[in-house]
């Protein structure tokens, strides 16, 4: 598979930080990173300090003001630049996705896709930008508004999409004028690098785009930092959750998305072979490892007893391979921990009195634990249905984030609602009908941050805005679209009288439009 040529760190022994526009190696620990599929370690990853930290913040600090004060024109044109090298690479890219996260080359492309039409959209920063004005709000005063950036700003993105979710935040956070410290994944640090590498060809300054690797002291410490005005977030509901509030104690902004638990309804008038397609793609693809993923079939009425036995069937023919592999449906799970967090969620759930129709932990031909032959070092685990499920088991009620669709079963469409609503998470949700009626009330009526009507993955569009309900989001704007403006600027409103037009005297009551 022919691919354009990246920058390091293709081949690189140690992955590094990215600093006032400097390539930092890291002087203390470091961590091993993997290839999902093989097992073998990759590269190293340094982890910084807190004192590397403090670095890539003060050279963030140090850039903003002549970024700031750069027209937003301006700082569209290098965005659009950083656009035309980013499509340049996006193979390359996400063949380098595929060699650290493990997901399928084609998911890999999707992924950088996404990411590529975040961008597009900061490039209109100027527009988004523009301001209010009232002429004449009271005698002889004007009134306009404007939004102004933060300052230095910061980024924690999960290893799920190491592209897609930083580019949920560092071009909109950039085009409207601060700098940026980005925190990846340790587990995929390698696309960061390489996206900072070609912010840097595109002609951004020295120290407003910062990548530090690194672990939890990393998090710690740009938490700690009073020069961090904001932070944005996306991983787990409890770390979202103590990110919120650590930040918000410190008198950060703080956007924190978290966990997800998205179930898609199955009406008995659905459409079989669609609804079959859209829950094997949601729930299995990236092997499951999306916060987007549909982890729970909602089958109304006598609807699962033709549900169970297709998804059953598609699952066990499901294509399991090397995500380079042109054949690959599904790839492995991120490392050896998640491997092991998620087979003991099959466990629990088969004990708790689940139907397993599928066991993913097993090889259905062999009756051997499930591998991929030339890759048993590999993270493989294939795909696991449950049916019968209930609503108190560990499985319905937590995130698995893996390969594990669970079924659970509801006499109608007002108790599919309730079930839903019920969840304490809720970030994207589904239904396929036929019904329009359905569809409306379903929409009206669903507790959920992301829906979606016949399709699976309702991941807005650039210019919408990504964001759950409930235990799926804590803070008050969404990411990109223009939340994400309003996220990483704040207003400003300005009245204004010349001399000509003040009257004579103390005025001791407030302007009116009298």
């Amino acid at each position: 598979m022919a691919v354009s040529a990246l920058p390091a760190p293709t081949a690189i022994d140690s992955v590094p930080h990215g600093i006032g526009g400097r390539t930092v190696r890291g002087t203390g620990r470091q961590l091993d990173v993997f290839n999902p599929a093989t097992g073998e370690v990759a590269r190293r990853v340094a982890l910084a300090s807190a004192d590397e930290v403090r670095a890539a913040v003060a050279s963030a600090r140090a850039a903003w003001p002549a970024w700031a004060d750069t027209p937003p024109v301006r700082r569209a044109r290098v965005l659009a630049r950083f656009l035309q090298l980013l499509n340049e690479r996006r193979d390359a890219l996400a063949a380098l996705i595929t060699a650290e996260h493990g997901k399928v080359f084609a998911d890999a492309q999707g992924e950088v896709t996404r990411g590529i039409e975040i961008i597009e959209f900061a490039c209109g920063i100027p527009q988004l930008l523009k301001g209010d004005f009232t002429d004449q709000v009271s005698t002889g005063i004007d009134n306009w508004t404007l939004r102004q950036p933060l300052g230095v700003v910061a980024g924690i993105t999960p290893f799920n999409f190491p592209c897609m979710v930083p580019c949920w935040m560092f071009p909109l956070a950039i085009a409207c004028g601060n700098s940026f410290v980005l925190k990846p994944s340790e587990r995929d640090p390698s696309a960061s690098v390489v996206m900072a590498q070609l912010f840097a060809e595109a002609g951004l300054p020295p120290g407003v785009f910062n990548v530090v690797q690194g672990d939890k002291e990393a998090v710690d410490a740009l938490l700690a930092d009073p020069d961090v005005k904001a932070v944005s977030f996306v991983g787990s509901s409890p770390i979202a959750h103590s990110i919120y509030t650590r930040g918000a104690q410190s008198g950060k902004r703080v956007q924190a998305l978290g966990g997800a638990k998205n179930h898609m309804v199955v009406m008995p008038d659905a459409d079989l072979d669609q609804t079959i397609d859209a829950l094997i793609g949601a729930a299995y693809g990236s092997a499951g490892e999306r916060c987007m993923a549909i982890s729970v079939a909602v089958l109304v009425g006598e609807v699962g007893d033709r549900v169970v036995p297709a998804l059953a069937e598609r699952a066990r023919a499901l294509r399991v391979a090397d995500g380079m592999e042109p054949r690959a449906e599904m790839g492995p799970v991120i490392n050896a921990q998640a491997l092991e967090r998620i087979r003991a969620y099959i466990a629990d759930g088969a004990a708790a009195g689940a139907e397993l129709v599928v066991d993913g932990r097993v090889d259905a031909a062999s009756g051997r634990p499930f591998t991929i032959a030339g890759l048993e070092r590999g993270f493989w685990l294939g795909p696991t249905l449950f049916d019968r499920v209930t609503r108190g088991m560990r499985i319905y009620q937590e995130e698995i984030f893996g390969p594990v669709l669970v079924c659970v079963r509801v006499p109608d469409f007002a108790a599919a609602i309730e079930l839903v609503n019920s969840h304490p998470l809720a970030n994207g949700v589904a239904c396929y009908t036929r019904d329009g009626h359905v569809a409306r009330e379903f929409g009206r009526r669903i507790q959920v941050g992301m829906v979606g009507i016949n399709v699976p993955i309702p991941v807005p569009m650039a210019w919408h805005g990504f964001g759950g309900w409930k235990g799926s989001l804590f803070g008050d704007t969404h990411a990109y679209g223009e939340e994400g403006v309003r996220f990483y600027t704040r207003q400003k409103s300005i009245m204004e009288r010349w001399p000509e037009a003040t009257p004579k005297g103390p005025e001791f009551t407030m302007p009116t439009a009298k």
